[in-house]
């Protein structure tokens, strides 16, 4: 389960983060390339925009799922 209190920096404000955990796998990127990107050095995702539609939520639902890490977190849940 992510941790809230170990988001990384690059995370747009927002109920969706991803924290220090992450392994840098690139699942969530394939799942949901409009809200994931892996930051500069390539060694962590982040959320780089909120979703706004339920199916952009389903998305970022469907790569928290796929998260091996379980470093994708949702304020909301």
């Amino acid at each position: 389960m992510a941790d809230p209190n170990l988001k990384v920096p690059e995370n747009v404000p927002g109920k969706w983060y991803v924290d220090e955990n992450c392994i840098a796998c690139d699942s969530c990127i394939s799942i949901a390339p409009d809200h994931f990107q892996m930051n500069e050095d390539s060694t962590h995702a982040f959320v780089h925009k909120q979703p706004q539609t339920p199916e952009e939520e389903q998305a970022c639902e469907d790569a928290k799922a796929s998260c091996p890490s379980e470093s994708i977190g949702n304020d909301g849940e």
